[in-house]
């Protein structure tokens, strides 16, 4: 179900709003050009579910090695999340840096997630925080069990788009599996089905 609001169409589907621009906007990941630019630019960590904190520290002790000593100095002086000046859990970042302590880096320069890449190595049972996968879309919680998806812009993920412009991939279509993850799947193809008509109707 769409609703037609002076900002924009949002689409409705059970407890979740979509704002046009998770459906309009084009979007790919380049990381070849960025090398994983947002996991050390940002004005705080990555937003945490409360729920993700329990294996964030169980899964420590195999991720960790890939981690920074700075990364893990940060973990012993601040714990496995912070509270930012939203007061909400984010990832520690780095004292001095805007750096997420979570981060490995490769040879070349370019950063990662320890923690998914232990995963994505058969090693673990936590991938990474469900905010990160889900990138550029940002949850907001509308109160009373309703939540928002809105697209967030920035600027060193504008090859990004450019990308996904040439490619042809939207931003729900380059995120469908995070989105089925976090929502399941009747959620994402009620959102493909709404997609559908709006670009149609575009």
């Amino acid at each position: 179900m769409s609703k037609r609001k002076d900002f924009g169409t949002i689409i409705e589907i059970g407890d979740v709003l979509v704002s046009e621009d998770v459906v309009m906007e084009f979007f790919a990941c380049d990381y070849p050009v960025c090398k994983g630019k947002c996991c050390i630019i940002g004005d705080s960590g990555a937003p945490l579910k409360e729920e993700e904190l329990e294996p964030l520290e169980a899964n420590y002790p195999i991720y960790s090695p890939l981690m920074r000593d700075e990364g893990r100095a940060t973990i012993d002086a601040k714990g496995f999340f912070e509270i930012d000046r939203d007061g909400d859990l984010v990832t520690p970042v780095v004292d001095g840096s805007e750096e997420c302590a979570y981060c490995h880096f490769t040879a070349d320069g370019s950063c990662m997630c320890a923690i998914e890449r232990q995963f994505c190595a058969g090693k673990g049972s936590f991938r990474k925080p469900i905010s990160c996968s889900l990138y550029p879309i940002r949850v907001a919680d509308l109160g009373g069990g309703r939540v928002g998806l809105n697209l967030h812009r920035w600027a060193i993920c504008k090859e990004a788009y450019e990308k996904g412009r040439r490619e042809g991939i939207r931003v729900y279509e380059f995120l469908r599996g995070p989105l089925t993850e976090a929502f399941g799947q009747e959620f994402y193809s009620a959102l493909a089905e709404a997609a559908r008509m709006l670009i149609a109707a575009s």
